[in-house]
């Protein structure tokens, strides 16, 4: 079973910029970033796909947030961030199953990182 190696997260000031990034051990189709804040429900930030390389992002966070990928690391870019962006971040990853699937959707990926707080100060 392969594993996913977070970054650190970190604190920002409204309006800063952070970056995260996930190495996943080995290979994998669908690689994507979650966060939950404390009383929500996890969530899909952003997802990036491998064969296609498309990327699909929260309306809440299109503009503001990149998701990329080099070899088997992808990468959050995160800018502007807000208050509401507080939250832990997780990193996802899913193997080639064929078919389509709901990249927001928790159940479709198969690994998880350990999460990393990033928390926004107004």
């Amino acid at each position: 079973q392969g594993q996913l190696v977070e970054s650190v997260g970190g604190s920002v000031q409204a309006g800063g910029s952070l970056r995260l990034s996930c190495a996943a051990s080995g290979y994998t189709y669908g690689m994507a970033w979650f966060r939950q804040a404390p009383g929500k429900e996890r969530e899909g930030v952003a997802s990036f796909l491998s064969t296609s390389e498309s990327t699909y992002y929260a309306d809440s966070v299109k503009g503001r947030f990149t998701i990329s990928r080099a070899l088997n690391t992808v990468y959050l870019q995160m800018n502007s961030l807000k208050p509401e962006d507080t939250a832990i971040y997780y990193c996802a990853a899913r193997k080639y199953k064929g078919g389509s699937f709901q990249w927001s959707t928790p159940e479709a990926y198969d690994q998880w990182g350990q999460g990393k707080q990033v928390t926004v100060s107004s």
